[in-house]
């Protein structure tokens, strides 16, 4: 890590500029702007370049927190984007939708007195640097001639799928990833809005990968199209690694979920993100609501609502439990309510109400009480008896949770699945019980985050190295 100048001592960190919030919540363009590289060096000399480096033990790739950030601190700010590389494939996109607040940056030092160095800002920073100079990778490998012609199958071009193509593409290892839509990425596509994460930064980030030799086959559902054991026997992959996420949507099984106007947020975020419904002139428009309650407190509740917001609608978000227990991100929720998005707390539907045509006209929801912790570690809410209030809407959104798509497990013998869907497999390794199969993100977890996933890509790809250097 280069010297770094007199420290930054500031309790609080450089701002991020933003688009106004009367003028974003009528557009989809990015609502965070990015540093100047002003701004970006002045918040990478708050870094105190710990010696033992907490941070860093909270990123599930290991990136070198202080060295980049200290680079950024030396004006060297493409050095500080090749040292992100060496862990990260993804930095541009990690940069702007990681919990950084519950990981990296939970551990920095300097939040012990103040606000934590603003990580994954400089992260993204860095990433952008390097993308606007449009520079061509400079890592160029030579596909399966390492390791005797060794070849990798990756089911899903989503985080965990793209980062494990990254790390065997760097280890000289010929991958193939096989992508049931149209569009690669995976969530990073269909699920995280414009205004979050631009489509062109994610495949500008995609073209890393495939200038690193990475082949990308759309429109090619595994475990339908061909299945993972044509993958061995017929294709000739010595390895086979399972990506392919947890799209498959959850409902509240009440009264009313199958009325016109009723969508889960994996059906509205993908008709507004891969099909660009909100657009005038779009070829798959959706139903613009006057009234949207979203039912739900995740990330993706905060995303399906600022959408709707976007297209026009008034929008109340819908949470069993209080502002407290709320798991999506705290810069999230208050981007949502800077752009008028309403939080209505401790309050769950129980009926939904359609009228003459079959078009939802309202929703009737169960006012709720904090009890206990359960599993999760979060009060339990339960029913206040008695209560229930009916609110006026023409849309509604359920956003409670996904699970794996069961095609993959039904049509692939000898792997062992959970019962609600997941792939079993080795938490640090990602080997499934069948030889030469390997899972890891959200095919194996649930819903969780981009790192984590990219974190289980990224471990399961070093397994995958071990075992064909020992076939």
């Amino acid at each position: 890590m280069p010297n770094m100048a007199r420290p930054n001592m500031a309790l609080t960190k450089n701002e991020m500029p933003v688009q106004d919030p009367k003028v974003r919540s009528g557009n989809f363009l990015e609502v965070a702007l990015g540093y100047t590289e002003a701004q970006a060096a002045d918040e990478a000399k708050r870094c105190l370049g710990c010696k033992n480096k907490p941070c860093v033990s909270e990123c599930p790739v290991t990136i070198d927190i202080p060295a980049f950030i200290g680079e950024i601190a030396a004006g060297e700010f493409e050095k500080a984007y090749q040292i992100i590389t060496r862990y990260n494939s993804l930095p541009a996109i990690c940069g702007r939708v990681c919990p950084q607040e519950t990981q990296c940056e939970g551990k920095c030092v300097r939040g012990h007195k103040g606000e934590p160095v603003a990580i994954g800002r400089l992260e993204r920073f860095a990433a952008d640097y390097h993308n606007a100079a449009d520079k061509a990778s400079d890592k160029k490998f030579t596909a399966a001639e390492r390791f005797g012609g060794s070849r990798v199958a990756v089911a899903g071009s989503g985080p965990s799928g793209l980062a494990c193509a990254g790390s065997l593409a760097q280890k000289g290892y010929g991958v193939t990833i096989f992508e049931a839509l149209h569009v690669e990425g995976g969530v990073l596509s269909y699920g995280i809005p414009e205004f979050r994460l631009p489509k062109a930064i994610v495949q500008k980030e995609i073209q890393g990968l495939k200038n690193m030799g990475v082949e990308i086959a759309v429109n090619t559902v595994v475990g339908k199209t061909l299945t993972i054991d044509e993958l061995f026997g017929t294709y000739g992959y010595k390895a086979v690694f399972i990506g392919s996420g947890a799209g498959l949507p959850k409902f509240m099984n009440i009264p009313g979920e199958n009325l016109n106007g009723v969508y889960s947020a994996n059906e509205f975020l993908t008709r507004i993100n891969l099909m660009k419904a909100y657009m005038p002139d779009s070829s798959t428009p959706i139903h613009r609501g006057k009234k949207v309650a979203v039912v739900g407190g995740g990330n993706v509740a905060m995303d399906a609502a600022r959408c709707a917001r976007r297209l026009g609608a008034e929008v109340t978000i819908v949470y069993r439990r209080t502002e407290k227990e709320l798991p999506a991100r705290l810069e999230e929720v208050e981007h949502a309510k800077e752009e008028g998005i309403v939080f209505q707390f401790l309050t769950s539907p129980v009926n939904i109400i359609g009228d003459k045509t079959g078009w939802v006209s309202k929703i009737i929801c169960q006012k709720m009480v904090l009890s206990e912790p359960d599993e999760s570690g979060r009060a339990r809410p339960v029913p206040l008896e008695g209560s229930g209030e009916e609110t006026g809407v023409d849309c509604v959104i359920m956003s409670i949770g996904t699970s794996p798509n069961p095609l993959i497990k039904s049509t692939t013998s000898g792997l062992d699945t959970r019962k609600w869907g997941g792939i079993v497999a080795d938490e640090e390794t990602g080997q499934t019980s069948r030889q030469g199969i390997f899972a890891g993100g959200d095919a194996v977890t649930g819903a969780a985050t981009v790192i984590l996933a990219m974190g289980a890509g990224k471990n399961a790809a070093e397994a995958i190295d071990v075992y064909l250097r020992e076939l």
